[in-house]
């Protein structure tokens, strides 16, 4: 009988354990799309455990909106958002990237948009999170989105007359100019 015992446990160990986060994911996504539908949400991906989705500007807001407010999911923390700059994908240069917490459940969650940097207008999030005044300003200071809707979208980090977005990729990293530097050590 003991024997058995020993072979049952190490059958059982050799058995692949389930990930909890990846169980945890398909369950914020088969919610996501019960809510929202099938097609309101494109590449999703699980890059180190973090559910990350794609949705579009137009629906961001609803999105979040219900997310924050929903009694299962209850993303009522915003971690952080920030702006994304790829100048190389036409029509989807500027981007958005959204990271909620639901602090009840412990589950994270983000979610990207992407818009053309020709109209870079997104809805604001002030009115379901007070803490997106503050990240809201500082993407429309470095990557120019303008947050249809803000209470004071001024610049918060760099002087209000400069005429330009400094975290946009068109700008040269260093001065090429200098000539008191040598990049020799540098691997440059």
């Amino acid at each position: 009988m003991a024997e058995n015992t020993e072979e049952s446990a190490a059958q059982q160990a050799a058995l692949p354990v389930e990930d909890p986060n990846k169980l945890t994911n398909a369950r914020v996504l088969a919610n996501l799309r019960r809510m929202f539908g099938e097609d309101a949400f494109t590449d999703v991906d699980e890059p180190y455990g973090l559910l990350t989705i794609t949705t579009t500007r137009e629906r961001i807001h609803e999105i979040i909106q219900k997310l924050h407010q929903d009694e299962e999911m209850l993303f009522q923390f915003l971690t952080t958002m920030c702006g994304i700059h790829y100048p190389d994908h036409e029509g989807k240069e500027l981007g958005m990237v959204y990271q909620l917490h639901s602090l009840v459940h412990n589950v994270r969650l983000r979610l990207k948009i992407f818009f053309p940097i020709a109209d870079p207008v997104v809805p604001t999030l002030t009115d379901v999170y007070a803490t997106a005044n503050w990240m809201e300003r500082e993407a429309y200071d470095f990557y120019g989105v303008i947050f249809q809707g803000h209470p004071n979208l001024i610049r918060i980090l760099n002087v209000e007359d400069m005429d330009y977005h400094p975290m946009r990729k068109e700008y040269a990293l260093e001065d090429g100019t200098r000539e008191d530097k040598t990049d020799l050590f540098f691997g440059r």
